[in-house]
């Protein structure tokens, strides 16, 4: 799949999960969605994008990204 849909398929979900009160609720939320329904090479391709700056994520993505990237480096 191209990084321009997964990162478009991201906003999409970060535009949903932005109407979460609490950042953190929207950010958990979003990192949930993405390991429940995305494939692991989906999620790896999406990583490996924002390590090489991320070009196209919004602010929210860029950060629920950042987290999965963090615990999966954490494993």
């Amino acid at each position: 799949m191209s990084i321009e849909h997964l990162t478009n398929m991201a906003n999409d979900i970060g535009a949903f999960f932005h109407a979460e009160p609490v950042r953190e609720e929207g950010i958990k939320g979003m990192v949930n969605h993405i390991q429940k329904f995305w494939t692991p090479r989906m999620r790896a391709q999406l990583i490996e994008h924002l390590h090489e700056g991320g070009e196209g994520l919004e602010e929210l993505p860029r950060q629920a990204v950042q987290s999965m990237a963090e615990s999966a480096e954490a494993k």
